[in-house]
């Protein structure tokens, strides 16, 4: 079997894995389930999800994952001399949609009212952040200085952590509790771009 084929296969059946395990404690709470409901839910075995995951709370973070595609994908398909500023605008815009970003503000949330889910969110977001700036790094390649990459990272990253965690008013899909003087998340990245790119 081809070896890319075998990796998207794995990669589904993780994914279907971590959709149920989310939606379990959505509709149950983090002690109302056990991995056998998992299981049962996503249409696997106990074996084929010990193979993916070591307990349900990694599971159920996994799910920001979900329906993320692949950045490198991404910035592939775009011009070589393109900016870096832009290659990373074109990556949020595309990479991380309004879905995305509300099971992920979800999941903060859940990791917030479960302790034993936290350690496990807090895992995945330092991966998520470590290979996204490794990405941007061989992007930018030697066009930058040294200190460009992370700084810009650290910027666009801090901006989506705090529309996240709920301290800038964004609001992402069909949120109806925000306050009247909340952003869009289309206007929130115009915003937060425009200052990297013009200073504040």
């Amino acid at each position: 079997m081809d070896r890319g084929l075998r990796d998207l296969k794995r990669e589904a059946t993780a994914q279907a894995l971590a959709k149920a395990a989310f939606e379990l404690t959505r509709e149950r709470g983090m002690s109302g389930f056990v991995t056998a409901d998992v299981v049962e839910r996503a249409g696997y075995s106990r074996r084929t999800f010990a193979n993916h995951f070591s307990c349900k709370e990694e599971a159920v973070a996994s799910v920001a994952f979900g329906g993320v595609e692949d950045a490198s994908a991404i910035l592939t398909g775009l011009p070589a001399d393109l900016p870096l500023l832009d290659a990373l605008l074109a990556v949020m815009k595309t990479q991380f949609t309004a879905d995305a970003l509300v099971r992920m503000r979800e999941l903060m949330a859940m990791a917030r009212q479960y302790p034993t889910l936290e350690p496990h969110v807090l895992g995945v977001q330092q991966r998520m952040r470590h290979t996204a700036q490794e990405l941007l790094t061989s992007v930018a390649g030697d066009r930058y200085p040294t200190v460009y990459v992370p700084l810009l990272f650290g910027a666009v990253y801090g901006a989506v952590m705090a529309a996240l965690e709920g301290t800038l008013g964004v609001q992402l899909g069909d949120e109806s509790d925000l306050s009247p003087a909340s952003m869009d998340y289309t206007s929130f990245l115009d915003i937060t771009f425009d200052y990297l790119r013009h200073g504040f």
